[in-house]
C-alpha cells in the first residue's frame, strides 16, 4: 500500500503499528487487514483515513472462475489468503490542512473626553 500527503512529509501511522516517517512511502499490508491511518505534520491539522477491504473486480471474476474450474477447495484457498480483496481507498492520500493561528477581534479603545463632565 502507498500512502501519500500534500504537502509531501507528512509523518504516517496505522492502526497495525506500522511507522512511517515522511510521505511518500509503501508498506506491505494484508489485503485481508483493514485499518486506520494517521497522518501528522508540525503546523497542520492531523487527518485520519480509515482503509477497509471490498471484493476486487478481478476477484470476483477469479472467485466464478474458482468455481467453474478448481470447485469449492480455490473458493475457499482465495477467500482465506484475501486474493480476491483490495484496499479501499488505494493509494491512501491525505491533503494536510495548516493550522492557521487565531486572530483576535480588535476592541476599539474607550477614549477618555476632556473638558467639563455634563456638558
Amino acid at each position: 500500500m502507498t500512502f501519500n500527503s500534500d504537502p509531501p512529509g507528512a509523518k504516517v501511522q496505522t492502526s497495525t503499528g506500522l511507522v512511517c516517517p515522511a510521505t511518500p512511502c509503501t508498506f506491505p499490508i494484508s489485503r485481508k487487514q483493514e485499518f486506520i491511518a494517521t497522518f501528522e505534520m508540525p503546523g497542520h491539522h492531523s487527518q485520519q483515513i480509515e482503509v477497509k477491504t471490498e471484493v476486487s473486480g478481478g476477484g470476483a471474476a477469479g472467485m466464478a472462475g474458482n468455481i467453474l474450474v478448481g470447485g469449492i477447495v480455490g473458493v475457499v484457498v482465495d477467500a482465506s489468503t484475501g486474493a480476491t480483496l483490495d484496499h479501499t481507498p488505494n493509494p491512501v492520500f491525505a491533503r494536510m490542512v495548516p493550522i492557521r493561528p487565531q486572530r483576535h477581534p480588535v476592541t476599539p479603545s474607550r477614549q477618555r473626553r476632556s473638558g467639563t463632565p455634563g456638558v
